[in-house]
């Protein structure tokens, strides 16, 4: 038998663990009203009775329904209230957690749930209803759901806290789905509901979710994985009660109350990192990680001094999460100690409130309703939900808002600072765009450049923790293309693509209008001597409804001047004949057009050259050299697309060109080539070597020029280095 036939029996094993164990009734029914009931406590009477009458319904809408575990289906929604329960969520979070599958499984809806048990209810049951189905379908259609989700989540936050709860029951009982279910529901849960979770803080149900979906994908790695952490703990108990006892006895004669914990590390968790860090299970298995829990926030920094006294600590390995907090509300300090043998030792110091926030994130607002910590992770996730409308309002299309969903849901935080000695928060690779944008949206869009220590620095350049960047802008500066490469967060990004539409949109109408216009000046007319009430008709024939979408589309490309011209002279006017393109004047370049403005790489146009133009639909108007061979096929089909150019009198951009530069084979030549065009004042875009001879080669250059002045200035310095042979400019 092959090894692979073996391990797909091994995995076929697991698998059918997987199914039995859904099946176990304390898994798949763990919860009666009673023992629900017992639970709430934290409730007044007369919320438990409302709990109880959702009960009820609950009960007798499923009545006579079964899950694929063979249980009652009651039992779900009791294990999911069960959930919310042991987070102490509210009287209504458990009501929604209890209906929350009525509305699709009987004849009720939302108003009539409503007239039974309020308005509040009501929605998060609606809410939770329209994320049942998020994940059913793919692509567009799934990011259209997320947004779905979005809104529920903005209308009323605890509507994620059900799903949450309703999604772990579900994979906790995953093992009764068929395979592709069951991996196609687990890889959503890895992908999206756990890093949600993250998201809001809620890291027990993370934990869980992340742990229930790798078994579900991946149940004989695991397997191995979770037998190899048993094998490995007989080993490590000794150390891990060494360190413990040293570390309780240094903060016991401190006088320091605090509760020392052995972190044990779950299966995912060390699967992740053996895979991102390219690391072997004694690798990981080699780090012993401890939680320090004390009763108030001071005494973390006391055991921090204490157990830096205890084991040396490792350089640039310590964090301070409380005096900056995680996006999620999460705070502790983290450090990394050498402990004995030379063992690391990871340690996590947090007051018990910090804890329980850690644990329950925003569900902990339920929990100690008056404390501020709890207060201050619920903001931070409203602020999140927030977020994410406004991330939706930008969005161009559904898949543009997943995209920036998925962006925003994997920091990596940095924390920078701005001048005044603001702390941001950015995830890893962020750069001063991102801070910009972070700052306000007006800041990003009318950046500029940026300081970083005092410095002047690149856009791009990615930013670090403890780092104060200052953004200067200008008041006429707009975000580049080029932005797009190098900025990270979800609010750049989208705020970047808004900006650059809206560029395009007004750069496309006033070209549009300047290409219009010069044909209309064939026949003596402009836009402005046109009555376009009379020729609303003709707005239909083109595909628009109003002269500036005209314009647009012109200007896009998506519409030609010429044809259009030609509807709209000839509107209500048979005698009318047609405009002689031939005779309309040239469109003038300035440099600045923008976004609907380019430049075509076959020829690389500068100032000087004589020039036309090409209207491409997406790429808007294309300007070339009048030579340029490229055109030659345009020229034979459609003369009229070829629309003459001229640049204006005063152009202050740069252009890119191409120079094919013959030059003896020699050390250090293309460091000479490359001082000769810096010294020039031009830029190098690419250099491309192709070998002739043995004692000839070919140096392609492309390069930015202001003019034809300008390159043949630095064209004449190159030809005096005495081992260029030729430079002569390229044209594809």
């Amino acid at each position: 038998m092959s090894l692979q036939q073996t391990e797909t029996q091994q995995e076929s094993y697991f698998v059918a663990q997987l199914a039995a164990e859904a099946k176990r009734h304390d898994v798949a029914a763990p919860a009666t009203i009673d023992s629900l009931v017992y639970k709430l406590s934290y409730l007044k009477d007369e919320e438990i009775d409302l709990v109880k009458a959702a009960h009820e319904y609950a009960r007798k809408a499923h009545e006579g329904q079964t899950r694929r575990t063979g249980h009652a289906y009651i039992t779900h929604p009791m294990a999911v209230a069960e959930i919310l329960a042991n987070m102490n969520m509210d009287h209504q979070s458990l009501m929604a957690a209890l209906l929350h599958d009525v509305i699709e499984d009987s004849e009720i809806n939302r108003s009539g749930l409503s007239e039974l048990f309020g308005s509040s209810v009501a929605d998060m049951v609606d809410g939770v209803s329209k994320l049942s189905k998020i994940f059913a379908s793919r692509d567009e259609a799934q990011a259209e759901n997320f947004q779905k989700m979005a809104m529920a989540m903005a209308k009323d936050i605890r509507v994620i806290m059900v799903k949450m709860a309703d999604r772990l029951h579900n994979m906790r009982t995953i093992g009764v789905m068929s395979d592709a279910q069951r991996k196609r529901i687990a890889r959503e849960t890895i992908e999206f509901y756990a890093p949600i979770a993250n998201r809001l803080g809620v890291q027990m149900i993370k934990s869980e979710l992340e742990e229930l979906a790798f078994r579900a994908l991946y149940p004989l790695r695991s397997q191995r994985i979770a037998q190899a952490v048993v094998d490995a703990r007989g080993n490590r108990k000794a150390m891990v009660d060494e360190v413990q006892t040293a570390i309780t006895a240094a903060l016991n004669r401190e006088g320091i109350v605090a509760e020392v914990i052995g972190r044990q590390k779950n299966v995912y968790s060390i699967y992740r990192k053996m895979k991102t860090q390219h690391k072997s299970f004694a690798e990981i298995m080699d780090v012993f990680g401890f939680r320090i829990i004390v009763d108030q926030a001071d005494a973390c920094y006391r055991a921090l001094g204490i157990v830096h006294g205890l084991y040396s600590p490792v350089v640039a390995r310590f964090k301070d999460y409380i005096a900056i907090p995680k996006v999620n509300g999460y705070q502790s300090l983290h450090t990394t100690l050498m402990g004995p043998q030379g063992a690391p030792i990871e340690v996590q110091i947090r007051t018990k409130q910090q804890h329980a926030v850690a644990e329950n994130g925003i569900a902990g607002h339920w929990l100690y309703a008056s404390n501020t910590e709890f207060e201050s992770s619920q903001q931070r996730a409203r602020r999140w939900v927030s977020d994410l409308m406004e991330l939706q309002s930008r969005a161009g299309n559904p898949m543009e808002f997943i995209e920036s969903l998925k962006i925003d849901l994997f920091p990596d935080e940095v924390y920078v600072f701005t001048p005044k000695g603001k702390i941001l928060e950015l995830p890893r690779g962020a750069s001063a765009v991102d801070f910009a944008y972070c700052v306000h949206t007006d800041i990003g869009n009318q950046c500029m450049s940026c300081r970083v220590d005092g410095q002047l620095s690149p856009l791009s350049q990615q930013l670090q923790s403890g780092q104060q960047v200052e953004i200067i802008t200008a008041p006429d500066s707009t975000p580049s293309p080029a932005w797009l490469n190098f900025a990270v967060t979800s609010k750049a990004r989208s705020a970047i693509r808004s900006e650059l539409k809206q560029q395009q949109t007004g750069q496309s109408i006033t070209l549009g209008r300047k290409l219009l216009n010069r044909v209309l000046g064939a026949a003596n007319t402009s836009i402005n001597d046109l009555d376009f009430r009379r020729l609303r008709r003709v707005f239909g024939e083109l595909g628009v409804r109003k002269l500036d979408e005209l314009l647009q589309s012109i200007g896009n490309g998506n519409v030609s001047a010429h044809l259009a011209a030609q509807k709209l002279l000839a509107a209500d006017n048979p005698e009318y004949q047609a405009i002689a393109v031939e005779s309309a004047g040239p469109v003038t370049i300035a440099g600045g057009e923008g976004l609907v403005v380019s430049y075509g790489r076959c020829c690389g146009p500068i100032p000087g050259d004589h020039i036309v133009g090409h209207m491409t639909p997406g790429k808007g108007f294309v300007v070339h050299v009048e030579t340029c061979n490229n055109l030659n096929e345009v020229r034979r089909r459609t003369p009229h697309e070829i629309t003459p150019a001229r640049w204006t009198s005063h152009v202050e951009d740069e252009f890119q060109t191409m120079l094919r530069v013959n030059v003896k084979r020699r050390k250090g030549i293309m460091a000479e080539i490359a001082a000769e065009i810096s010294s020039c004042d031009a830029g190098i875009e690419s250099i491309n070597i192709e070998e002739r001879s043995a004692d000839i080669s070919t140096v392609n250059v492309g390069i930015t020029v202001r003019n034809r002045d300008h390159l043949a200035m630095l064209m004449r310095r190159l030809r005096r280095n005495a081992t260029v042979i030729n430079a002569v400019r390229r044209f594809s």
